[in-house]
């Protein structure tokens, strides 16, 4: 139950899939903030490879453990959610200097918005660095390995969903 003093963050995305980037990300972000909500996108992919209510089921499942995790999904503006959702701070992932020109001006645009919305940006573990969710899909989709770069949850999903076995 969220007090008066809980500080929340969202960790905004589509999360299709979730990679060990994010859960990374996650669970270190997790060290800093009462509560960490995972804002699943809605409609931001036209041909995603997991429906919403499975990247729901699949986030919950790997974070069951991590009690201050929630997942939830959202659409519009993202600054509208967080007033919602009474959150002071957006986390976002940083991997490469070529992300942080879009990462900044979305900063820039939602703190014009809503001033009091912090965004915290994170850098995930070296190993993961490079790693996409369009990345994975596309290695995944072409019969590539990608046990180590997704939670062993999501795998088997990607397993289920697309009726690839492991080689």
């Amino acid at each position: 139950m969220k007090t008066m003093n809980d500080v929340v963050a969202i960790y905004p995305g589509s999360f299709d899939p979730l990679t060990n980037g994010h859960v990374d990300i996650i669970q270190r972000g997790s060290r800093f903030f009462d509560r960490i909500v995972i804002g699943i996108l809605l409609n931001l992919e036209k041909s995603p490879l997991f429906t919403v209510p499975e990247r729901v089921s699949i986030a919950r499942e790997v974070f069951r453990e991590w009690p201050n995790v929630e997942v939830d999904t959202f659409d519009g503006l993202l600054v509208e959610y967080a007033r919602r959702r009474r959150a002071s701070a957006l986390i976002r992932g940083l991997r490469a200097v070529s992300d942080f020109e879009y990462e900044f001006q979305m900063a820039l645009m939602n703190r014009h918005l809503e001033p009091t919305l912090e965004t915290v940006f994170m850098m995930p573990a070296e190993q993961y660095t490079y790693l996409s969710s369009r990345l994975i899909k596309e290695v995944f989709s072409l019969g590539g390995e990608v046990r180590g770069l997704v939670p062993s949850t999501v795998e088997q999903w990607m397993r289920r969903k697309t009726k690839v076995q492991p080689v």
